[in-house]
Formats: C-alpha cells, sequence, structure tokens
C-alpha cells in the first residue's frame, strides 16, 4: 500500500513510464478503471490469433531457409536489448510531475507560467530588457505568425466604417467630439496606409513566461516580481490558471503553441519584443572592474582577451576616472602584469609606495634624466639595427619639431642629415650591435653639428640652446640614470613647467617604447591626462602609433583625459580611440555629451544615462559588448587609491593621532621605568619601555 500510495501521489523512485504502467494495473485491480466489454475482448482476441499466426508462419520460413532468418533474429535481439536499456527520455524525465491549477510541481522545483494578454498603444524600444536581466530562472517563448495583408485591409476598412459611423452619429445628437474615437481613426489609417505601401505587415504574436523555483513562496515573490516590472511598461499579464501543463508545454524549445493566446502587432510594436538584449559581461579570466547596474552581476574581464588590449577613459573632473584606473592597476598587478603610468598630477605617489614601486620625478631640479638619443638595448628577432635607428630618428625628429615651435621642409631634411651623423660620429651605424653600445650622443652633440651646418642649421642649433645650455637644460641634455626594472614604476611630471609637459611626456613615452621593444611582458601604460599629447601633431601621431602597435609587444596603453572635446578634435582622436578595444565612459559634460554620443553611437538613454551618473558609474565598453558599470573597491584598496582630498585628510588625521597615542605611552612607561628604578633599586636603562609602531605604518592607507 505504501508503493501504491507514493505512485498515486507523483512519488516515489521508480521510472515515470513504469509507475505509470503500474499505477493503472493497480487501479484496475481496484476497479476504478472499468473493464473492456465482451466484445472489445472479442476483437482484441481476433488481433492475437492474426499476429499469432504471423509469427508461426514466418517460423516455418525461417526453418526452410534459416539464412533469411539470421538477420531477423538479430534484429529482434538488438530490438529487446533496446528496450531494457534507459533512454533519452528517462534520463530527462523528472522523477515526478504533478499539475495544479496554479503551478506545476517538477521534481522538487515548482513551475508558473504566465502570458501577456494587452500590450499599450505605444512600446519603447528594449523595453523587454529589464526582464531579461531579470536575477531569477524563468523561460521566454514568443509566437510569431504571418498573417495575410489582404485580410487585414479587408478587416480594417469595415474598422474605419463603423467609427466613422459612429462618430457620424454622435455629432448628429450634438455631442462633444471623442479623442478616444479619434485616436483609433488616425491609426487605423496610418496602419492601413502602412501595409498597403509593404513598409509594415501584420502577425499574430504570442509571449509566454514560464518562471521556475525551489518553493512556492518564492516561485510566488518571483511571479509578483516579473509582473510589477511588465506592467510599469503598460504590459498587462495573467497566470496560465487552469492551463499550467499547456503553458508549461508552450515554454519547452519544442516550438509547440499549447496556449494559443495572441495578440494583433505590425512590424514597428514586434521589433521591441527582440529578446537578446542581455547584459552580462562575465568571463572566467580577468580581474573584478566593477558591479553590471543592469542585473547587479560581476563585471570581470580580461583586456588582454581582446583584439587590443588598449582601453581609453572620457569622464569630467571628479568623474573617478583615475579612480578606476588605479583600482585596475592594483588588481592587474596582482596577476602579475607589470605598469609604467605618466603621471601629470602626482596623483599615483601614494599608490606606487603602498606596492614598492619606483616613483621617477621628471623635473629640472631632480636627478632622474633620460637621454632623448638613446637606443634600446636588446632588437626583436624581426627588426635590425638599422630599423631601430631609422625609427628612433623619426621620433627624434617629432621631438625637435615640439622643441622649436615647428619646422619647416627644409629644416626638417637638415635635421635629419644632422641626426644621422650625430649616431655615426659615436660609432653607431646599421651595421653595428646595439648590446655593445656604451655611450650614446646627447643634445649637446646635435646642436654642435647643426652649428656646423650651412643654411639653417645654425639658426635651429641656437633655438635648440636653450634646452643645452639656456633655461631648461640638464633636464634633456644628459645620460639615462633610471630603470625601469619594476612590476610597478611613475614618471611624474607634475613639478614641470606647462611649455616642457608635452616634451617630457613625448620623451618618456620614446623611451618607455624602446624599453618595451627590447624584452617582450605583459605590461599595461597608463597615460594620465592625454590630451597634453594631442597639442601637437607629432606628438598625437606618436601616441597614435603606439596604441596601433601595442599589442605586438604584449602592451594595453591606457589614455585618460578629461578634455574630451579637444582630445576627439585632434586628427588622431578618433584613430585612438578605434585602436581601443576597451573605453569607459563616467559622468560627461552638458558640452562634450554630444560630441561623446556621436562618437560612441550611444543612444538618448545611455546619454542621460552618462549626464546622471554618480561618481564611479558609467558605461564599460569591451569589444562589441557594453554595459552601465558601478566601480566598487574594498575599504583596504580604497584607503589606497582615494584621491579625495577630505579622505588623505582624515587618514593624516588618524595617523598623526595614532603617532600621539604611542608617543604618550612612551612617556607613560618612561615615567613608571623611573619610579621602578627609584624604589627597588633596578637600573632604569635595563628596563625597556620602548613602544614600537606596527610593521607598515609609514605606508599610505595605513
Amino acid at each position: 500500500m505504501a508503493l501504491k500510495d507514493e505512485l498515486l501521489k507523483g512519488e516515489g523512485n521508480i521510472p515515470l513510464r513504469s509507475g505509470i504502467k503500474l499505477k493503472e494495473d493497480i487501479e484496475l485491480k481496484e476497479g476504478k478503471i472499468p473493464e473492456e466489454s465482451p466484445d472489445a475482448r472479442k476483437e482484441e482476441g481476433n488481433m492475437e490469433a492474426v499476429e499469432d499466426k504471423a509469427q508461426e508462419e514466418e517460423v516455418r520460413e525461417i526453418k526452410r531457409e534459416p539464412e533469411k532468418g539470421k538477420p531477423r533474429r538479430a534484429l529482434e535481439e538488438e530490438r529487446l536489448y533496446r528496450e531494457g536499456l534507459s533512454s533519452v527520455m528517462d534520463i530527462i524525465a523528472p522523477s515526478a510531475f504533478q499539475v495544479t491549477p496554479s503551478f506545476i510541481q517538477l521534481g522538487d522545483k515548482y513551475a508558473r507560467s504566465v502570458f501577456v494578454h494587452m500590450y499599450p498603444r505605444y512600446l519603447q524600444t528594449s523595453w523587454l530588457s529589464p526582464i531579461v536581466n531579470l536575477d531569477a530562472v524563468f523561460d521566454i517563448a514568443m509566437f510569431i505568425y504571418s498573417v495575410d495583408s489582404r485580410v487585414i485591409l479587408k478587416n480594417l476598412r469595415n474598422k474605419v466604417g463603423q467609427i466613422e459611423s459612429t462618430m457620424a452619429m454622435a455629432a448628429k445628437r450634438g455631442e462633444v467630439r471623442d479623442p478616444v474615437l479619434e485616436t483609433a481613426l488616425t491609426d487605423v489609417e496610418q496602419l492601413r496606409d502602412a501595409l498597403m505601401q509593404g513598409t509594415e505587415k501584420f502577425f499574430k504574436f504570442g509571449m509566454y513566461f514560464t518562471i521556475y523555483a525551489k518553493s512556492v513562496k518564492e516561485l510566488d515573490s518571483t511571479t509578483e516580481t516579473l509582473e510589477n516590472i511588465i506592467s510599469q511598461r503598460l504590459v498587462f499579464t495573467k497566470r496560465a490558471v487552469l492551463q499550467m501543463e499547456q503553458g508549461f508545454n508552450s515554454t519547452l524549445p519544442i516550438a509547440s503553441d499549447d496556449l494559443a493566446i495572441n495578440n494583433s502587432l505590425n512590424t514597428d510594436p514586434l521589433s521591441s519584443m527582440f529578446p537578446f538584449v542581455s547584459s552580462e559581461l562575465t568571463s572566467n579570466d580577468g580581474i573584478l572592474y566593477g558591479i553590471n547596474r543592469h542585473n547587479n552581476s560581476l563585471i570581470l574581464f580580461d583586456r588582454f582577451s581582446l583584439e587590443n588590449a588598449n582601453s581609453v577613459v572620457f569622464a569630467k573632473s571628479g568623474a573617478g576616472k583615475s579612480y578606476t584606473i588605479k583600482l585596475e592597476i592594483l588588481r592587474s598587478m596582482m596577476m602579475g602584469t607589470d605598469v609604467i603610468v605618466i603621471d601629470p598630477e602626482n596623483e599615483y605617489r601614494h599608490l606606487c609606495d603602498a606596492v614598492e614601486g619606483s616613483y621617477l620625478d621628471v623635473s629640472l631640479s631632480s636627478k632622474a634624466r633620460i637621454n632623448p638619443l638613446d637606443l634600446p638595448k636588446k632588437v626583436a628577432e624581426d627588426e635590425t639595427a638599422e630599423d631601430i635607428i631609422r625609427s628612433n630618428i623619426l621620433n627624434l625628429t617629432g621631438l625637435v619639431d615640439i622643441m622649436l615651435g615647428g619646422l619647416s621642409t627644409r629644416e626638417s631634411s637638415l635635421l635629419d642629415t644632422a641626426l644621422n651623423e650625430v649616431y655615426e660620429k659615436k660609432g653607431i651605424t646599421s651595421s653595428s650591435d646595439l648590446s655593445q653600445v656604451v655611450e650614446y650622443p646627447l643634445m649637446e652633440d646635435l646642436e654642435n653639428i647643426l652649428r656646423d651646418m650651412g643654411e639653417e642649421g645654425p639658426e635651429m642649433a641656437e633655438r635648440l640652446r636653450k634646452y643645452t645650455e639656456g633655461t631648461f637644460a640638464g633636464i634633456f641634455n644628459q645620460p639615462t640614470n633610471i630603470d625601469l626594472d619594476n612590476q610597478f614604476v611613475t614618471f611624474s611630471i607634475r613639478n614641470l613647467e606647462d611649455a616642457l609637459r608635452p616634451i617630457a611626456m613625448y620623451v618618456i613615452l620614446g623611451y618607455i617604447w624602446s624599453t618595451i621593444r627590447s624584452e617582450l611582458k605583459k605590461r599595461i601604460m597608463v597615460i594620465d591626462e592625454a590630451w597634453w599629447m594631442m597639442q601637437s601633431d607629432y606628438s598625437a601621431k606618436f601616441l597614435f602609433s603606439l596604441a596601433k602597435r601595442a599589442r605586438k609587444y604584449y602592451l594595453g596603453v591606457t589614455t585618460i583625459t578629461q578634455d574630451v572635446t579637444d582630445f576627439l578634435s585632434s586628427e588622431y582622436g578618433k584613430p585612438i580611440v578605434t585602436n581601443s578595444s576597451m573605453q569607459f565612459l563616467f559622468k560627461q559634460s552638458p558640452v562634450a555629451i554630444d560630441l561623446i554620443q556621436d562618437t560612441f553611437h550611444l543612444t538618448d538613454g545611455e546619454k542621460y544615462l552618462l549626464l546622471e551618473s554618480d561618481i564611479g558609474e558609467g558605461i564599460f565598453f569591451a569589444g562589441n559588448k557594453h554595459v552601465a558599470i558601478k566601480v566598487v573597491a574594498s575599504y583596504a584598496e580604497d584607503q589606497i587609491i582615494t584621491t579625495d582630498p577630505r579622505q588623505l585628510l582624515e587618514i593624516q588625521k588618524a595617523k598623526e593621532e595614532f603617532v600621539q597615542q604611542i608617543e604618550t605611552k612612551q612617556e607613560k612607561m618612561q615615567e613608571r621605568k623611573s619610579e621602578a628604578g627609584k624604589e627597588g633599586g633596578i637600573d632604569p636603562q635595563k628596563i625597556d619601555t620602548q613602544v614600537k609602531p606596527p610593521e607598515g605604518f609609514d605606508e599610505p592607507g595605513f
């Protein structure tokens, strides 16, 4: 009886089909299923007799010709063998299937079907996106049936007649005009015109949802949430009460519309039902960039998995662009990536100290020096010394153009000759082994060669003299004395005059590029306030060339700017964006938003999202995908990477208070030591009262 009760309730561990057969046998014995009539039993007996006769004839034939019977016996054995195996249906079938008026139970899961029965007059594009991205388990089924336009046109013509007749009768009675009838007439006429012109088609459309949950309570909660989200768009649903099995079958991937509840829609509203609007942007590799604002999922991504690892960051001042990149740097270093930063505002100093990186202050008074005429020590297999020298001469031409405020065609030709000669005087030629070069030429050597040349040479040397002997002497006229042998290296140019910043950024980028080409390594290079580089065509072209060639050397270039208009207005601004597979857009100013929308092909909704975003919120692009992002850091990360002056002051104040507490404790211990020495005759010097601060106290973020 226990097994019988379990089977009647849909429970038990017997396979579904076997359980159903056994259940029928039990019910037959108890009289719940009526026995067959005598005529039915007689007919069944005749069929069995015919089958027995056919089998006897088959056996006699096999005895007459045994060879013919072997294939048949093999097929019969195969059939019997397969009947004893579990089929796919047995594997995927639930342990129990119970249908109730308001839900279905599938084993230990519960399901409920809902269908859409009414749509508003207008449907917004991607209105289905919040439902698709809902954090719940459910299936969506859409059934689209094309309708002959001739039938629809005939029905619409009759409908127009009915509406006009109603309006005429109302006018005849002297009633006030009815806006509802007038709107309906306009809509019908517009649809008739579109159908007649072939710009629209007519469809029958059915949309069904089947929601899954672990309990009835959870099922009710999820169903209510889904209904509320849909009703906010003036789309109304109903639960498939007493039709749960048909609703469940309709959402299975078998293309069976058992519910058959359809609405009439034309092409325009139907296009808004596009279901592939999921905003997931998560991979198994990479680092955490933030939280997906669409569905609160995590955005995990590896920038080196894209076509190129370059990225651009556009935002107004204070929107969180440097904060985001510093967070990316910190997490990328945990994955073994080397990072090089050009810091124009000293924003990366605390992060550099916290990770024990190298902080190089490039200024007139600092000791850090970079020789622009340096060449990489190592040469890649597919490059020769001649290629390296030629490439460096082209870069130096751009540098001198920035230094001298522009070069004419003749001056550019003279400079090319002078640069070749200055390398030859140091014994550096196309046949030289660059790894054996001991001394490189300096900027003053170039000045001397230009001074000895005819025509415009002396004038160019005089203009160059301020960088060798004049106001800016020393910074670009000494041998290189820095090393990039550290996982995190920061070049600070805050203490440089504004006139020297573009030159310094150009020289630093050239030196970094030479180092990167000499050794293949996974690196990220961050160029903050990159709009300085866009002020000159040569420096902008150099930055574009860097972004275009970085992939070959396992480098990802991150370009950050708050002056979006100047950056994108440059000839090389948009190409740099095009060659960056990853983009961050944070809060934008109303002045630049139209240019941003045009460059990144944003929708109006995305445009207003950027205008209304808070700090650390924006849009994250990775290849062809993009999502709304919120950058989130842990408390420890926030203490290291913050640039908020208020937070920095609080951290500094906390440090000072801690130091004061240590000093107070030391004074008290000193007093106790003196008292103990006087009372007990103990030498006070032998009592250790030193209170040491904890390890790492001096590090930022403590």
